[in-house]
């Protein structure tokens, strides 16, 4: 059977409303995935889910075994990945609170396991990377969106650095040079193995804060949960439309 799969970020380890029929254990050659995989229907719809953290959100970004997480998926049938991402807004109306859909992504991450094609191969193997977020898949989110009268930004450039700490304002003054628009920790090298996988795959990103120095403030995680809680709610009701659309 084909479904969709959602892998959920920070503030989304769980589905509001999901209705569970099993969770499924899955070892892969490339380790143990983050957490169980949860099977079960959302809205009507067959949908597998993986916290990408862990179940107790204990994995920091570069210890996540991005590897397992993507094999799991694929043998438990994904037929598309829809990614959701907490990250920083760089761009002026990428504001906290919103949800993005980004169209490009820029890697600044290093020492992550980011390949499938590197062992027992027949000959080197390189994959199209042009568009890192399926077109098909992104206007689906769009479009859904756009039907639950949501405040979407579409497009953007996802910049993904290395974690867990978070970005100086140097560093994201750089970003926004070479034309980041957001700033998050996951994005790489998700994107790429479900690329190598041949699974269509978006990011729908929830702007949890703005990026270091675009206000005078301090980031602080009370305020980060804030505008969290608020984009998942927009977010319940984007799936909640686009699973109706399916």
């Amino acid at each position: 059977m084909t479904r969709l799969a959602i892998i959920g970020g920070s503030g989304l380890t769980r589905l509001a409303e999901f209705q569970i029929s099993e969770r499924r254990r899955f070892d892969t050659p490339y380790g143990t995935p983050s957490a169980d995989l949860t099977f079960g229907t959302l809205f009507g719809q067959e949908l597998v889910f993986l916290a990408r953290h862990g179940d107790a959100h204990t994995l920091p970004p570069h210890r996540i075994n991005y590897r397992a997480n993507l094999w799991a998926l694929h043998q438990a049938g994904a037929s598309s990945i829809v990614a959701v991402a907490a990250v920083g807004g760089i761009r002026s109306d990428m504001a906290p609170g919103r949800l993005a859909i980004p169209e490009q992504i820029v890697d600044y991450t290093y020492g992550r396991s980011h390949t499938f094609f590197e062992d027992d191969l027949q000959h080197v193997t390189h994959i199209d990377f042009t568009r890192p977020y399926d077109p098909g898949l992104r206007e689906r989110l769009l479009a859904a969106g756009h039907a639950a009268n949501l405040r979407m930004v579409d497009g953007g450039v996802y910049g993904c650095t290395q974690g867990p700490r978070l970005e100086t304002a140097a560093e994201i003054v750089r970003m926004e040079r070479d034309g980041c628009d957001l700033v998050g920790m996951t994005g790489m090298p998700e994107a790429t193995l479900a690329r190598e996988l041949e699974t269509p795959y978006a990011c729908c990103a929830v702007i949890a804060n703005w990026a270091a120095g675009k206000t005078e403030r301090e980031i602080s995680m009370a305020e980060i949960e804030v505008f969290l809680a608020q984009g998942m709610t927009d977010l319940h009701r984007l799936l909640a439309q686009f699973l109706k659309a399916v």
